[in-house]
Formats: structure tokens, sequence, C-alpha cells
């Protein structure tokens, strides 16, 4: 196959940041994806109906005339979260999801979750009114090691939850191990799973042999090959319970490649034709549909896009220059093998 045509992606897992980035970095977005769930953690984070009606109004403004894309907005869960405010958001169709960041689990999670008990009653709430939950699925207990922190969650936090709250629906975002493929390929239809562009192709060894490459750092870090080889079988299954997130997360430049080391890959530019690449290799470019575009719409309840987009292969594409921001360049994601998959 040297094309084929696609049902138009969505991204069920995104960061597009707050003002001079945001405008930078939505038309990578925007250019082949029609919807995506947005991110609440920004600094403050969006907590409240009129927080998100604030940003989605920065979004939309942001925003270049001509592009068609929608975003599907969340809210930051934390301790002090009105279940009655989440529920007044969503009967106004103003969020898609409530977003669960383990505190200091990742960027900007300082304001997140450190007792589960004190948020049951916005899950309860939330599962009454068939509104799903995306979960940051690591622990942050420094006793655990930063590679075992998803597979400990699975057993310490989220099986607890979902007896506690059965009709609770449940993303498990940027899973990143065999266990999680596991548990989610073993789950009923409450629980579903989003996987990055990266973790389908980088594994820890990308990122730590012959010197750091700051731009494969991650949160969740990425895991031994065993964990990439899962989560490739598992995309391309044609399992309609994980889906496309490709958690991009722009950083600047220079402090991806400071002492920081901001946690974050910027994908967006070339998520599709590295996806395109990885089901392709495996042999199994007929599943690529249904992970992109048909998933994710079926799981959130939301219409099955109609609009498309065609890939053709040929010679390797060159990747994307560095994205240029008032601030500072942002640097895309190289997978490090050549693509042959281009977006016409």
């Amino acid at each position: 196959m040297t094309q084929m045509t696609l049902l138009r992606p969505d991204d069920w897992h995104l960061h597009l940041r707050d003002g001079d980035m945001l405008r930078a970095v939505l038309p990578d977005t925007a250019r082949h994806f029609g919807r995506a769930i947005i991110m609440p953690n920004l600094i403050p984070p969006v907590v409240t109906q009129a927080d998100a009606e604030a940003y989605r109004a920065r979004i939309m403004a942001a925003l270049p005339e001509g592009m068609d894309f929608t975003p599907l907005m969340t809210l930051y869960l934390t301790e002090q979260t009105d279940p009655e405010d989440v529920a007044a958001a969503h009967a106004a169709g103003l969020i898609t999801a409530v977003k669960l960041y383990p505190a200091g689990a990742t960027t900007n999670s300082a304001s997140g979750v450190t007792d589960m008990d004190k948020v049951l009653p916005t899950l309860e709430k939330m599962a009454e009114i068939g509104l799903p939950l995306c979960v940051h699925g690591e622990v942050t207990d420094p006793a655990i090691d930063i590679f075992d922190r998803e597979a400990v969650f699975i057993n310490r936090v989220l099986e607890p939850l979902r007896r506690k709250v059965p009709g609770l629906r449940v993303v498990m975002e940027h899973i990143t191990t065999a266990e999680a493929a596991q548990y989610v390929s073993s789950a009923d239809d409450n629980l579903a799973a989003t996987i990055t562009v990266h973790h389908l192709m980088i594994n820890r060894n990308h990122m730590l042999v012959g010197g750091i490459k700051p731009h494969y750092y991650c949160l969740p870090v990425a895991k031994r090959e065993i964990h990439r080889e899962a989560l490739v079988s598992l995309a391309t299954s044609g399992d309609p319970h994980v889906f496309l997130g490709t958690d991009s997360a722009p950083h600047l430049t220079t402090d991806k490649e400071s002492a920081c080391g901001c946690a974050g890959v910027y994908s967006s530019p070339v998520a599709l034709s590295c996806l395109a690449e990885v089901f392709d290799t495996a042999g199994a470019l007929d599943k690529l549909e249904d992970f992109t575009s048909v998933n994710g719409p079926a799981f959130y309840g939301l219409p099955i896009p109609t609009k498309t987009v065609t890939l053709t292969k040929g010679d390797p594409i060159a990747l994307p220059a560095p994205l240029d921001t008032p601030n500072g360049t942002v640097t895309p994601f190289d997978p490090g093998v050549p693509l042959h998959w281009r977006v016409s």
C-alpha cells in the first residue's frame, strides 16, 4: 500500500499551553486533527467551569482563520473540586472529561490529588452523569522506582478506585507498560487507554544510551523494549478500548536542553507520519483508522469523523524545523528512523 485515506483523526490527550506558546503550536494540531482533549494543567490550573470557558475562548481566538478544530475541554481535579460545578459544566456541553493528576506526578501537577477519598464525591457524581475521568496513572511515592510507578498505580490506586465507583468511566492516559496493556485489554467497557506516538517508537535506551537525549524525556518515562513491543501489539490489534492520545507537550528548546530537563515530547507535527510508519512496520495499516479516528469517539460517545486525510508513502520526509515562538524555539519529535508517510 502506498496511499491510504483515513477518517480525520482526533487527539485524545494534548497540551496546548497558553499565550504565545498556544498561538505557536495550535496550527500543528489543527492541520491534521479535528478534535483534541485539552489538558488543564496550566498555571493556575483549569479547575472550574468559568476557567474552562475562558481557556476555550483563548484557544478559539488563537486558531488561524480557515482552520477547522474543536477543543474538547477538561477540568483539573483537586481536593476542593465542587461536584455540582463539574456537573454544570458537563450539562452545558463545555467539558468532555475531568483529569486526575496525582500531586507531583508531572508538569504543573502540584495542585493534584494526594488523598483519593477526598475526591470520591466528585467521582461518584461523574459516574452518575457519565463523565469520564482521564488518569495520569503513576504513584508519586518516593520509595517506588520511577520505572515501576505505573504498574504500582494500577494495583494501589486504580483497581481499588474502580471497585469503589464501579460506574465510573476511566481513561488510562499515555500507558507505557506491558502491565497496563494487559489490564486494559482484559477490562470491561468502562475502561480505555491512550497511547502516545513516542511510546510506540522509543524505549529507554533511545533516551539514555550514547548520551542523554533530553527531547525523549517525558512522564511517564519510556520503559524497556518489551514494554514498547506490548504497546505496539495493543495499538495495532484493533482493540476498541485503545486509541491515540499524543500527549504532545511543547517546551522551549532551551528548557528541554537545560538542567531543568522539562518532561514532554512535542510530536504533533509528525504524529500521523510516525503512526503510519509504526502500523506499516507491524503489517497493520488496516487497523490504523480504528486507532486514530474511531475508537476514541466511540468511547467518549461523540460522532465519528466524516472528513478525511490522505497519507502517501514515498521517499523519507524531511523532519520539521524547530518551531519559532516569541520566546524561543520548540523542537519537534525526531523518532530517529526514516518516516516514509506524508500527509497530503
